[in-house]
């Protein structure tokens, strides 16, 4: 269970109650308040013998109601349903596929969707329905329209750009607020533009790294999920930036994907509350 809605006395106690009337046991729960909205946000994760969740969640929904929260509930053993969006570089989509088959990453992907043909392949290989949807200038309403059709069709609830490299539009960005992450190939704030890590490699850094985001309309300036970075020295050549960054950046997007396809992360406002594993 997720909950968020204004802080106030007696938040946790309803919860509690609640919980206890359907026969249920807390495994484990983490809450936190921010300073600047007084949003207080809460993960819940619970067992019960109430095999109907529809009923749990009415149970909850009626006794939380005075709090007005925004509350999600989901059964454990149901996985979110994601679709990853990939252009060319394909280091990012294998890592996730292969954590997924190992049975790291506790997602359903159910279907890789690219702007080109590169990945189709890699997608086979894994058994991942593959969906090619070419964007130009003047077929980009089209494009949007058509995997608007696909994250309906295919119920999808969690959309992964796995360094897909075109700007989705504001409108598309919108309906998926909340619900669409990015790996971006810097530390944000960092290079824009081209060539990042020549960039830094012309700017002489001594770290580099990757930050997993929410997506909004502003490029590359949504709520940050996630980061790392790694220290370099003079000697590195930008050859040798592009390698160290692509395992960042695999690395990153796992660990974000990972929160989210575990309810971990609440969005407040332009940051993120993050409940660690």
């Amino acid at each position: 269970m997720t909950l968020q809605c204004l802080d106030r006395p007696g938040i946790v106690r309803a919860t509690s109650t609640s919980i206890v009337e359907v026969g249920g046991n807390i495994l484990e729960n983490d809450q936190f308040t921010d300073p600047v909205t007084q949003q207080f946000c809460m993960r819940t994760r619970f067992e019960t013998q109430q095999g109907d969740i529809d009923e749990v969640r009415d149970l909850l929904t009626r006794e939380l109601a005075p709090f007005t929260p925004q509350l999600g509930l989901r059964n454990e053993q149901v996985e979110r349903r994601a679709i990853i969006m990939v252009s060319q570089f394909d280091h990012c989509l294998a890592d996730l596929l292969y954590r997924r088959e190992q049975g790291d990453l506790p997602l359903d992907i159910v279907a890789i969707v690219s702007n080109h043909d590169v990945c189709g392949p890699l997608a086979a290989r894994y058994n991942v329905p593959f969906f090619e949807i070419p964007v130009s200038e003047t077929t980009k309403q089209a494009a949007e329209d058509e995997l608007r059709v696909l994250l309906t069709s295919l119920h999808v609830d969690v959309v992964v750009l796995a360094r897909y490299m075109q700007v989705l539009s504001a409108s598309l960005c919108a309906d998926l607020s909340g619900r669409a992450i990015n790996i971006h190939h810097s530390f944000l704030p960092g290079f824009r533009g081209a060539k990042p890590y020549h960039q830094a490699y012309e700017r002489g850094v001594k770290l580099i790294g990757a930050t997993a985001h929410f997506v909004t309309p502003e490029l590359d300036e949504g709520p940050i999920i996630e980061q790392d970075v790694v220290r370099v020295s003079h000697a590195r050549r930008p050859s040798d930036l592009v390698s160290l960054g692509r395992d960042i950046e695999r690395n990153v997007l796992a660990r974000a994907v990972r929160l989210i396809a575990e309810d971990r992360v609440a969005l407040v406002g332009n940051r993120t509350v993050v409940f660690s594993q």
